[in-house]
């Protein structure tokens, strides 16, 4: 159990993806561009098995903006999207309508 003072901390905001491509010498991994609003970032996530990159261009997803950097396959990761583990792969979370890029969720 985490208290809820702790689990204010975590910054989570919508935003869309702008652009995606598969990271070259990964099987799982894809890199998106995207708005957060205010900012555009970079995120790399292991989505690929579900989400070729030439479906996710345009799609809004749930992140979390305030994880620290982290290298992956020498690409930074500028946050963390969401997603449910299936069976079948990851299921991106994502607002079941259209938000403005960098809203906050509660």
């Amino acid at each position: 159990m985490i208290s809820y003072e702790d689990f204010k901390k975590v910054d989570l905001k919508t935003a869309t993806i702008e652009k995606a491509e598969a990271v070259e010498g990964s099987e799982k991994l894809v890199r998106l561009e995207i708005n957060v609003g205010s900012e555009k970032r970079q995120i790399v996530a292991g989505v690929i098995k579900n989400y070729p990159p030439e479906t996710l261009t345009g799609k809004q997803i749930i992140i979390v903006a305030n994880l620290e950097p982290k290298k992956l396959m020498g690409l930074e990761s500028q946050g963390m999207l969401l997603a449910v583990d299936s069976p079948d792969g990851p299921i991106l979370l994502t607002p079941d309508k259209k938000v403005e890029d960098g809203a906050i969720i509660k």
